[in-house]
């Protein structure tokens, strides 16, 4: 008989099952908390979802926990429910799901102390005191107003004000301010919102947009605000919020790129100086991310802005979710557990009994398709927010006829030119860094190719190496081709590096710079250079997509598209999708402060259906025709898929547990609307050292998809081997 409390365990192991353990002095109250046990020869950190009255496992068997981690605060009702959702949608193990969901920091498998935020509040004295204060103590008086409205952290006082760490020494030694106790910590201030400073006049589109979201406040309600690039959506936002904190509530704002977060976030703080805004995404240092998702939990903070990770955020009051650009492809998590930071901020929302707004200019065909069937609610921006500001002028530079030099035209290098003798800037776009996506040898034809991959090496000229983009492998640039020894080698196509050094050639005058994964891998590299852009210190941006999102830059007027053709040959069929969001992205970066736009795009196929909705802005002509192609084609939206992706270093022994779970499949008798493909080598068929494939499950319906997959996958279990490495990815976005 076990006389000690037995606790039921969820480890970040890729097993569905759970682990039993002994637990001394463990209670109903420690389900959801973080707790230490031994696992083989491992300390491992998991999450404690019961306690049950008997275990499966023999008495004697049962190892004793290490410790459990009460400084840290428990997952609430809440937040297991979203897991457990996760869990059934995504088909996942619940472990992984909510271990990942927290930060690294609180992981670790010795005792956690995180740094208590330091939260003041004002004493009785201190407000007998704030009437009686001299005029010339103009900090005290700030700094005690400031406390009126509720408890507030050292850190957002010393923010806000000039001299405040002094300034709290002086009134803490009067026995104005104290520390506040664990009660008002744990409570957000009942005092007033935080103040919203309010911005330019909303035109009728925006205000329309902004009381439908307010007066959505409370309840849930799926908003797609669908509009123009330049329209304003980010003032929509910020009006909003300022709503949602009158109420009291907290908001949550995901963005698709960590390198929009400071200014994302500068925006808030100048609109909202003093309410706490917090950030969540990997770029953070480990401790930094811990405290500010702890503050998120404990209430105290206002807004959380972060990346699709931050959609985990735990937040007591949320009233609002804000997904900006919610097409964008960087919202599906690609490795592990493949979620959509979108969806789950839907089921979020529908648990919190808030609005989400879906915002983007190019709405991706899931949500159009989500308005037309009633799911979701449209709100629509047909004008630039800016008055004055209209579209820009796109027009196409056929490259058939077009002389070129080193890739680029001479017509697009005359416009750049030109654009930065009118003191204006320029923004040359094209999704490929390096040098050259190759190198040829002018006599045999040889390419190098990555040992590991099936893929090519990228020429990187300034550091005369070979990269592979997909496995991160390197080498040196060989002196001479290894098939027939020529020193003819030769780099073919263009890449960020390559467009950057031909500019820099033939405008030396000019100031350039690129903005790509290589040029910004130190922390702050791409904000430095936004800066710089803004400033006016920089006349030409050359960059990768991290350019066709989310940036204002008011003096940008000639947008140049380089390699535009790349879709055309893709084999996924959301490639034309997203290339058509990506022109019109990209394109509305220009003219958005009323000085015309003008957009060149180079390609050999300018009288393409996809580039005469790219030339006249029109989304939605393009989302018609594309959603009737996909209707015919019987492809989502209108159908639902899965993919069982899987890969292992021997391809024989892949293929037997591909070809075994094609069988499976197909042993289940599925019923009239699900259709099991062969599997097939992945887009990229060997990665790394390992050969991959995949195989495809197609449903009419996503709860026969459901079914399926619960179905199938337990069956799929049992083939499991250790030199097979598998996972099932939910609606996929890259087939």
């Amino acid at each position: 008989m076990i006389s000690e409390p037995i606790i039921r365990v969820a480890l970040d192991v890729p097993l569905e099952k759970t682990f039993d353990f002994l637990a001394p002095g463990a209670s109903t109250a420690d389900i959801g908390r973080l707790v230490v046990v031994p696992f083989g020869t491992r300390k491992m950190t998991g999450v404690i979802i019961d306690l049950p009255e008997a275990s499966e496992v023999d008495a004697g068997k049962l190892k004793a926990i290490l410790h459990v981690q009460r400084a840290l605060p428990a997952f609430s009702a809440e937040e297991l429910e979203l897991f457990l959702f996760c869990q059934r949608y995504y088909h996942h193990p619940f472990g992984p799901i909510a271990l990942n969901a927290i930060p690294p920091a609180m992981r670790a498998s010795k005792p956690v102390q995180p740094k208590r935020a330091q939260i003041l509040t004002i004493t009785p004295s201190g407000i007998a005191a704030l009437p009686t204060l001299p005029a010339r103590a103009v900090a005290q008086r700030a700094m005690l107003n400031a406390l009126m409205q509720g408890p507030a952290t050292a850190a957002a006082l010393k923010s806000r004000h000039e001299r405040a760490a002094n300034t709290l020494a002086l009134l803490r030694g009067k026995g104005w301010v104290i520390e506040a106790d664990a009660a008002q910590q744990s409570v957000p201030s009942s005092g007033s919102s935080p103040s919203f400073i309010a911005g330019p006049a909303l035109n009728a589109d925006q205000a329309n947009a902004v009381d439908s979201i307010t007066s959505a406040l409370g309840k849930f309600a799926p908003l797609l605000m669908s509009g123009i690039t330049g329209s304003g959506k980010t003032e929509v936002y910020l009006n909003a919020v300022a709503a949602t904190l009158r109420a009291g509530r907290q908001a949550l704002i995901l963005i698709p790129e960590i390198n929009l977060t400071p200014q994302f976030v500068r925006q808030l703080a100048l609109r909202f100086p003093d309410a706490e805004i917090v950030e969540q995404h990997s770029g953070m240092a480990e401790i930094s991310r811990m405290n500010a998702y702890l503050h998120a939990q404990s209430g105290m903070a206002d807004i959380v802005v972060g990346t699709r990770l931050a959609v985990f955020t735990p937040l007591p009051r949320l009233g609002l979710i804000v997904v900006d650009e919610e097409h964008d492809a960087s919202f599906k998590q690609q490795e592990g557990f493949r979620y959509s930071a979108r969806d789950v901020a839907v089921f979020r929302a529908r648990q919190a009994e808030c609005p989400v707004v879906l915002g983007s200019a190019t709405p991706s065909l899931e949500s159009i398709h989500n308005v037309a069937r009633g799911r979701f609610a449209e709100l629509k921006l047909t004008e630039r927010a800016t008055p004055g500001a209209l579209l820009p002028r796109v027009e196409f530079i056929d490259l058939n006829a077009a002389r070129t030099e080193d890739g680029l035209s001479l017509a697009l290098i005359a416009a750049i030119d030109e654009t930065v003798k009118r003191g204006e800037q320029a923004l040359v776009f094209i999704n490929r860094r390096g040098y050259a996506p190759a190198l040829v040898c002018g006599q045999c034809g040889w390419i190098p190719a990555c040992s590991r991959c099936s893929a090519r090496l990228v020429f990187h000229q300034k550091e005369r190496r070979l990269k592979c983009h997909h496995c991160g492998y390197q080498t040196k640039v060989a002196a001479k081709c290894v098939e027939c020894g020529s020193h003819e080698l030769i780099p073919a196509g263009q890449g960020t590096e390559r467009v950057e050094s031909a500019l820099r050639a033939r405008l030396p005058a000019v100031r350039i710079a690129r903005v790509d994964r290589d040029s910004t891998r130190r922390r702050g590299a791409a904000e430095k250079i936004f800066d710089a852009a803004a400033s006016g210190e920089i006349d030409v941006l050359v960059g990768t997509q991290m350019l066709s999102k989310g940036h204002d830059f008011s003096r940008i007027t000639l947008v140049g598209v380089v390699n535009a053709d790349g879709a055309m040959f893709s084999a996924d069929f959301r490639a034309a999708e997203r290339m058509v969001a990506q022109l019109m992205q990209v394109s509305g970066r220009a003219g958005r402060a009323g000085l015309p736009g003008r957009v060149l795009i180079q390609t050999r196929f300018a009288s393409h259906p996809l580039y005469a909705a790219v030339a006249v802005q029109d989304h939605a002509r393009f989302a018609v025709m594309a959603l009737n192609e996909r209707q015919q084609a019987h492809l989502p939206p209108f159908t639902f898929l899965a993919l069982l992706r899987a890969e292992a270093k021997s391809l024989p022994v892949l293929e037997q547990f591909m070809t075994a779970a094609a069988d499976e499949a197909r042993a289940l008798h599925p019923e009239a609307g699900i259709q099991v493909w062969d599997p097939i080598p992945a887009t990229l068929a060997r990665k790394a050292g390992f050969e991959r494939q995949q195989l495809m499950v197609q449903a009419d319906s996503r709860p026969a998809m459901q079914q399926f997959l619960a179905a199938w996958l337990p069956v799929v279990r049992r083939h499991e081997t250790r030199a097979v490495k598998w996972s099932i990815d939910v609606d996929p976005q890259d087939v």
